[in-house]
């Protein structure tokens, strides 16, 4: 029998199961385990619409979907996601070790407690990083947490640096890098090849202009609102641009109230489903994701860099660290310096071979951030640590 490894989070995350299906083809005997399957509600919870993804989701490995206990079942809050049965399917599946999505929802904890209770390896793969300030308590309490798994999985060099200060010998960090599936989103930028132009119309960007482009939930965290103040004052700086919204959420109302009170040349596109992401970023020529420290990573600035488009991103952006190179990949902003911002979009407009060239640059660097990557990187933490019934190694 091979290794047999489970991977417990709380529900399909189309980021996810790239890196599970690689895990299937491993040789290793792998099942995810999810505390629910969301309904159209559930899963559209904070992007303004009810929605399934157009993916295919719970394919090409084996699952097992939990019993949800939680009498509001959710995948954004907490207790939404209580399976205290875990602790029988992971003996009954005889798992070896078993990697949790870190501890955003009561399962992974659950999840982690039954490992210990059955004496094997439990891996944790999560997104925390020191740029979000927190209390001592807090500090404390998360190294307390982080001594009872085998080995951390960290997704980038912050969520690194979280693991290292709160006290993981380097013995027990592996990479399993955050990624997007770079080959599909690779694959559709070929099939729409000498389409731009068309793309731009259906989107509602005129032709011959440098458009920047938002993509995720218009939500406080991501600064949607203070990105079309700056974008406003780009406008009084030059011609000949364009910002395009690729999303929903909260702040949508807002958002679309200030573009009209201002005249601003901006589009909404609304929800986009992920099939058709890759034409939305085309449209574009620079991503632009001013988001606080709430965003431990922003998974868009990898599909942006896969379609081979450049990303300006605050400084408290998880990805800032990988995957933005200055004036190379794309260029990074003080967090809050709404003015710097602006700077960095006036230093793109109308730069259209600087933005090629940077575009060309991304998809290459987002190459090594990919689902085979990170599965090489779980699989070699595993037996690094001795992926067998010794218990985890604390």
């Amino acid at each position: 029998m091979g290794l047999r490894l489970g991977f417990l989070t709380s529900h399909p995350i189309q980021y996810q199961v790239p890196i599970f299906r690689r895990l299937a083809q491993t040789g290793v005997e792998f099942t995810a385990l999810f505390a629910m399957l969301p309904d159209e509600e559930q899963q559209g919870d904070g992007f303004g619409v009810g929605f399934h993804w157009d993916l295919p989701l719970l394919e090409g490995y084996d699952y097992e979907v939990l019993a949800n206990v939680s009498p509001r079942p959710a995948v954004t809050a907490f207790r939404g996601c209580d399976t205290p049965d875990v602790a029988r399917v992971i003996r009954r599946l005889k798992l070896d070790a078993l990697v949790v999505n870190g501890w955003v929802v009561k399962s992974c904890l659950q999840g982690l407690q039954a490992c210990r209770r059955l004496n094997i390896p439990c891996l944790v793969r999560g997104e925390a990083n020191l740029l979000r300030p927190r209390p001592l308590w807090k500090g404390l309490g998360h190294r307390l947490l982080l001594r009872q798994y085998a080995a951390c999985l960290y997704i980038g060099a912050a969520n690194r640096a979280f693991y290292v200060g709160h006290g993981i010998p380097a013995s027990r960090l592996f990479p399993a890098y955050y990624c997007v599936d770079n080959d599909r989103f690779g694959a559709q930028v070929a099939e729409s090849a000498g389409r731009v132009s068309e793309l731009r119309g259906r989107f509602k960007v005129p032709p011959g202009v440098t458009c920047f482009l938002f993509s995720g939930k218009l939500v406080p965290k991501k600064h949607p609102v203070e990105l079309l103040r700056a974008f406003r004052r780009l406008t009084d700086k030059v011609t000949g641009v364009h910002l395009l919204m690729v999303g929903d959420g909260e702040l949508r109302r807002a958002c679309e109230s200030y573009v009209r009170d201002h005249d601003l040349p901006v589009s909404f596109t609304g929800f986009v489903n992920q099939t058709e992401m890759a034409e939305a970023y085309m449209a574009g020529d620079c991503l632009v994701l001013p988001s606080d420290c709430g965003e431990t990573w922003g998974l868009v600035v990898n599909e942006a860099m896969a379609c081979g488009r450049p990303a300006i991103v605050s400084d408290q952006v998880g990805c800032a660290q990988d995957l933005v190179v200055e004036h190379k990949t794309g260029r990074t902003f003080r967090f809050g310096d709404w003015n710097q911002l602006v700077d960095r979009m006036l230093e793109a407009a109308g730069a259209a071979p600087s933005l090629l060239s940077m575009g060309t640059a991304a998809k290459a660097h987002v190459a090594a951030y990919s689902p085979a990557a990170a599965c090489e990187g779980i699989v070699e933490a595993v037996h690094a640590i001795g992926g067998s019934r010794r218990g985890a190694l604390t």
